[in-house]
């Protein structure tokens, strides 16, 4: 299984303008260093089953394709088929990234792990493989995001591992990352940072769109012994964009229409959201150029989301290039449309969705009516929505 076959970023790190490698001195040689771990690893066979025989015998992989008939019916038109990684070990697709950085972090012995986390689950991935292999775990959380995720702060806490509060800035996402990148420059002899999504300096963003790709694989294999062919259209939530990414990457080259939905938490016409490729321009960001959120001053803006995982102003820059080259589609919904797709989902098929898979769920009104009973659309189900009961139940108290 070659997971390293896809748009390989330059030898700097770019996907075109986007990507490379804007961080301290300090960090340029553990980069190299991560970088050339990972090529070694992707060529070792061992590595390679390794990962594989993880993925299938602790994160549970295959992860099934389930035909949503009664969606399909609700809307009348293409068939809808949901790729369930809300049945992986640990609750989302983080835990394929998480497997794979952590034999990495073995291959580097590197003892201390550390990691940022917004919606909890890569937090709790990252916890989990740390129990898994005995490591020491420090993952650092915005303090908003540590009181709407109670439930997740809680898992990690029993996994072993540090929650570390963020009350920086708004308390969320960007924020945690921005500690966490302050904790490795400190301690990077002895530690490995196990980014969460497809973002920050070269080669994070290769490396975790490689773990997670797995995603994609199964789906080409599933859907063409399900139906024969590729589906006309995938849809998959983007914050930093891992999940999307995993499953596009084994169809960029495919006829397939690829689109990505972002958050547009209370609207595009307000400053309360997060759809940075509908409205962002590009820039410099944790390590990365890439499409971002800024103000007119050029400072990084402040953004919303109802989901904790989308909450987040940049994105990961081989999405900025997907979309200058018109490759991938990206739109965004708000924070009331997700919650009535998660609603919707919940009702008709029984799975229960994570707000962020529901921005995918939600963009289904507007595809349906274009397409036609003869043709397929996946969604990307990224996540399950037990660890949102909370936001949930809070928004019925107000409405």
């Amino acid at each position: 299984m070659n997971m390293n076959q896809y748009n390989l970023p330059d030898e700097t790190g770019h996907f075109g303008k986007y990507g490379g490698k804007y961080v301290p001195e300090t960090l340029i040689a553990p980069l190299e260093e991560l970088e050339n771990a990972y090529f070694n690893s992707m060529n070792d066979e061992s590595f390679v089953k390794e990962f594989i025989h993880l993925c299938k015998t602790y994160s549970g992989r295959p992860t099934p394709l389930t035909f949503a008939n009664r969606l399909t019916n609700h809307y009348g038109k293409a068939k809808i088929f949901l790729k369930r990684e809300d049945l992986c070990h640990t609750g989302a697709h983080k835990i394929n990234n998480a497997i794979g950085q952590i034999l990495l972090a073995n291959k580097l012995g590197k003892k201390r792990i550390i990691a940022e986390t917004g919606a909890g689950q890569h937090g709790v991935a990252v916890a989990t493989v740390c129990a898994k292999f005995g490591l020491n775990c420090s993952i650092y959380m915005g303090e908003l995001d540590i009181e709407r995720q109670s439930l997740n702060v809680f898992r990690m806490k029993l996994l072993g591992a540090e929650v570390i509060p963020v009350t920086s800035g708004s308390m969320t996402l960007k924020d945690a990352t921005n500690e966490a990148i302050r904790d490795w420059v400190t301690n990077v002899n002895n530690t490995h940072y196990i980014i969460g999504s497809v973002v920050g300096p070269h080669p994070y963003p290769m490396i975790v769109r490689d773990f997670q790709s797995i995603i994609g694989m199964e789906l080409k294999e599933q859907i063409i012994e399900a139906e024969n062919r590729l589906p006309d259209y995938i849809v998959a939530s983007i914050g930093g964009g891992s999940n999307a990414i995993g499953i596009f990457s084994p169809f960029i080259q495919s006829p397939t229409k690829l689109i990505g939905v972002e958050a547009g938490g209370y609207g595009l016409d307000t400053d309360k959201h997060c759809a940075t490729l509908t409205l962002g321009r590009e820039g410099i960001f944790q390590g990365m150029r890439t499409y971002l959120l800024q103000t007119d001053e050029g400072q990084v803006q402040e953004v919303h989301s109802i989901s904790a995982g989308l909450d987040y102003p940049g994105v990961g820059p081989e999405h900025s290039f997907l979309k200058d080259e018109k490759r991938v589609d990206y739109y965004s919904v708000t924070d009331k449309e997700a919650l009535e797709a998660t609603l919707l989902l919940t009702k008709l098929e029984g799975i229960l969705p994570a707000l962020e898979s529901a921005h995918a769920l939600a963009y289904l009104n507007t595809l349906m009516p274009l397409t036609n009973k003869e043709q397929i659309v996946v969604v990307n189900v990224s996540g399950r929505g037990d660890k949102d009961l909370n936001t949930i139940i809070a928004k019925f108290d107000k409405d």
